[in-house]
């Protein structure tokens, strides 16, 4: 079967952009790409996006969040300007350093009410989406559990101001 030159729309049935977020080097081979593109849909602002996935290595944004995008007509595509409106969402990474903790990992993460999206190059490795309803004072308890206990390392890379606010001093 082909592929399809259609865009692909969201749940409320608008079109998605795809929104290239360029990314700087975190260490010698981190991230493994120089480019992320996440999904989004189009708001009612000029050259506004709200972010429909979450993101593997983009710091700084999480599901629903409003971001500004300008035209690239060299790269042909739309590039991240600069974030605008936090959705109340949060998105940590998780890299397993056991697999035989995965389990109860998915199990813990489900039973909170996230979500996750796997990549399919990197098999130790997941981006989670903490909707606003998570408590995530207890989830980031139980998380740092397992990080102590050597079973995952941890990125909290964008946690929204209503989970900073579950987290008595959070950093």
């Amino acid at each position: 079967m082909g592929e399809s030159n259609e865009r692909p729309t969201s749940a409320s049935g608008a079109k998605l952009f795809k929104v290239a977020f360029d990314l700087d080097s975190e260490s010698a081979n981190w991230p493994p790409v120089s480019v992320e593109r996440l999904w989004g849909e189009k708001t009612s602002v000029r050259l506004e996006i709200r972010l429909v996935n979450t993101p593997f290595f983009a710091r700084g944004v999480s599901v629903g969040d409003l971001i500004q995008v300008r035209p690239d007509n060299d790269r042909r595509e739309l590039v991240f300007e600069k974030f605008t409106q936090e959705s109340g969402h949060s998105t940590v990474r998780i890299i397993f350093l056991k697999q035989d903790g995965r389990a109860a990992v998915e199990s813990r993460l489900r039973d909170a009410g996230c979500s996750w999206e796997l990549a399919h190059s990197l098999t130790n490795y997941m981006a989670v989406d903490i909707p606003p309803v998570v408590e995530y004072g207890e989830l980031r308890e139980w998380l740092v559990e397992q990080v102590n206990s050597g079973g995952i390392e941890i990125q909290e890379s964008a946690i929204s101001m209503i989970h900073r606010r579950q987290v008595p001093g959070f950093p």
